[in-house]
């Protein structure tokens, strides 16, 4: 077992108006006088958790980590249906990851985060490469249509019942996100819940095959608020492709030059092929690819020692 640095709490915390009557949850741990460093959690829509924190040494790192619009202890919260998502998109996320660094008079930090988070960490970095010293990522993805298509319509080559269960929540419409997302927004709050469900045993499927996998990830209960947040901001992005122009990110890739990273991926990771991640390191001049044959989407022993390896090395 691949143990992390201690469970720390914050030192600092707050709520940041970022405009649009929303207030982003933040908050700064370890060394005030450390490498400045920001956490970006997956989802969208999941918010962070306190053991995120963790794959950091304290005494070396001024940890940052906030939850996105609409998500974790972020306000208006998402699972409430009258929270306009109107203004939760890439483009405002990445406005208040800016605001943000003003905020905390962060001249460059690091950015770490997977999933969705490496979606919003390179287009952030593609946006201001001056700001950011060193990257870290883990279970990439750039939320191309073509990776949207295969994780809610493709990889029912491989669960065709949880898919046909998954597609029948929907109504078996064409596009089965942009249903799911018109369905979070039903004024009836049983159809709304039904929806959760069905997207979240679908999301659990496609994880059920890894070494490490559990039953119930995303929940098997009755929905929680979180998981509510979850669903409805993460079929609102996805639906809109993250409104951001296919392959746009990977062609933009060179504005990342200079900048050092490490890209940590799962070759069992069917929610995130690893193809994404092999193309992104081909297009990014000072990235690496750590490609990890034991392990998929979730935590791993491998995947914890190869982030501290990284965060570690970036630390000084």
């Amino acid at each position: 077992m691949v143990e992390l640095y201690p469970p720390i709490e914050p030192y600092d915390h707050g709520r940041l108006d970022v405009g649009d009557g929303n207030l982003v949850y933040w908050e700064t741990c370890g060394n005030p006088e450390g490498k400045p460093a920001l956490v970006v959690h997956g989802g969208p829509g999941t918010g962070c958790s306190p053991g995120m924190r963790r794959p950091f040494d304290p005494a070396r790192y001024r940890i940052v980590l906030f939850d996105q619009r609409g998500s974790g202890r972020s306000t208006p919260h998402a699972s409430d249906p009258a929270t306009n998502l109107g203004v939760n998109t890439t483009e405002h996320l990445l406005a208040d990851m800016e605001r943000l660094r003003e905020h905390l008079g962060i001249e460059r930090w690091l950015l770490h985060g997977g999933s969705w988070g490496s979606t919003l960490i390179v287009a952030y970095a593609e946006r201001y490469p001056h700001r950011v010293s060193e990257i870290v990522l883990a279970s990439i993805s750039l939320s191309r249509r073509r990776e949207i298509d295969w994780l809610y319509h493709g990889a029912q080559c491989l669960f065709p019942g949880e898919w046909e269960r998954f597609s029948a929540g929907a109504g078996h419409a064409d596009d089965l996100v942009a249903a799911y997302s018109r369905l979070m927004e039903d004024p009836d709050p049983r159809v709304r819940a039904d929806a959760v469900k069905t997207w979240c045993a679908w999301e659990d499927a496609v994880l059920s095959l890894e070494p490490n996998a559990r039953i119930g990830v995303h929940g098997d209960d009755e929905p929680s608020d979180s998981r509510h947040a979850f669903v409805r901001i993460c079929a609102h992005y996805y639906a809109h492709a993250a409104w951001l122009a296919e392959d746009t990110l990977l062609r933009d890739a060179g504005r990342l030059a200079g900048i050092p990273g490490v890209l940590i991926h799962g070759r069992l990771d069917l929610s995130c092929p690893l193809e994404t991640a092999w193309e992104l390191a081909r297009a990014w001049p000072d990235a690496e690819l750590v490609a990890l044959d034991d392990c998929g989407h979730l935590r791993s022993d491998s995947k914890r020692e190869q982030l501290l390896k990284a965060l570690d090395g970036f630390a000084n």
